[in-house]
């Protein structure tokens, strides 16, 4: 049996994992929904699947796993049956999702989790790797850090997947977390950060780094912002979209995110972390963090990545940087 499942393998960002843990020589199999697609991609890979749905069966397709990494979105839809199926098989649970739902249900569910034993650790990709590195990182350059401002560069399109999980983001409505309890926000107004090329106009927008942040820092009131490229939210029908962006477009745009914290006594530090394209970060991180949890890196219940692996992890994948701009 392989100790490592990969769910939603035959998708753009699965796929690229699964491509990625074989160059690693990583033991695992790889899983999903489309019986015809998984065997194409085993054979090209030669490693075995399984086909399930996930849904309230899930957890009889878990034997001999030990960690399952979900790629499969919009979260809403696979998220809770897989977590569930975990908890009742003893499974750790990963996943890349943005969608600030699927964090707060992995809240809920923490409690269970950890009696059973199980780590549900989702968001192991770019933003919430990157942004979970750098709220630490900030949050050490002030005294008493009591505000936390999170904004994304979103650069380039965007795949079919998460224009999809980007539609959950925003049905879930603005949100900001105030002394510690996420509140809704909906006339939360723009704002500008800069990422390291002068400021940028950045709207409200709920990630899961509203969630993950607090748990992280403990900071207490945390309020995310991303930046809109022209082509970066789409809109019409999404299922006529492209997988995603090939690898030179991918080339083309490094991702960005910025932070600012403010201290008790009004001192502001920001910085700037930069990586490499969101949608090449994520696969490099996803497959790096199922590797450390394989390793026996791992807390019981829910928890954010950087409390499992420590804030340099993002720093672990090649050409991330991060810049200390002006204090005030």
């Amino acid at each position: 049996m392989s100790p490592l499942l990969i769910y939603g393998a035959t998708g753009y960002t699965g796929r690229m994992a699964a491509e990625r843990a074989k160059a690693q020589g990583l033991v695992f199999e790889i899983a999903g929904r489309n019986r015809q697609r998984l065997e194409a991609l085993s054979a090209q890979l030669q490693v075995p699947y399984r086909v399930f749905d996930a849904d309230a069966n899930a957890a009889a397709s878990l034997s001999g796993i030990s960690v399952l990494l979900n790629f499969a979105g919009p979260f809403a839809h696979t998220a809770e049956p897989l977590m569930r199926a975990c908890i009742h098989a003893g499974v750790d649970y990963l996943d890349i999702t943005a969608e600030i739902n699927v964090y707060r249900l992995a809240e809920r569910l923490g409690a269970e989790a950890f009696a059973q034993g199980v780590m549900l650790l989702p968001g192991v990709g770019w933003d919430v790797v990157p942004t979970d590195a750098l709220a630490l990182h900030v949050a050490r350059r002030v005294d008493q850090p009591r505000s936390l401002r999170i904004a994304l560069q979103v650069p380039g399109s965007m795949s079919r997947g998460s224009a999809k999980s980007v539609s959950e983001i925003i049905g879930a409505g603005v949100l900001a977390r105030v002394a510690g309890e996420l509140v809704a926000t909906p006339d939360a107004p723009p704002r500008q950060f800069d990422f390291g090329q002068g400021p940028m106009l950045c709207v409200p927008l709920s990630f899961g780094d509203l969630v993950t942040a607090w748990h992280a820092t403990a900071i207490p009131d945390i309020r995310m912002y991303v930046h809109l490229s022209g082509e970066a939210f789409p809109e019409g029908d999404l299922s006529l979209l492209h997988d995603g962006p090939d690898a030179a477009a991918r080339d083309a745009h490094r991702a960005r995110a910025a932070v600012e914290i403010t201290g008790a006594d009004g001192s502001i530090a920001r910085s700037v972390i930069e990586t490499v394209n969101g949608y090449t970060y994520t696969p490099l991180a996803a497959v790096e963090a199922a590797r450390r949890v394989l390793g026996g890196e791992r807390r019981r219940g829910f928890t954010a990545p950087s409390q499992v692996f420590g804030g340099g992890f993002a720093l672990s994948i090649a050409g991330t940087v991060i810049t200390d701009l002006s204090a005030r």
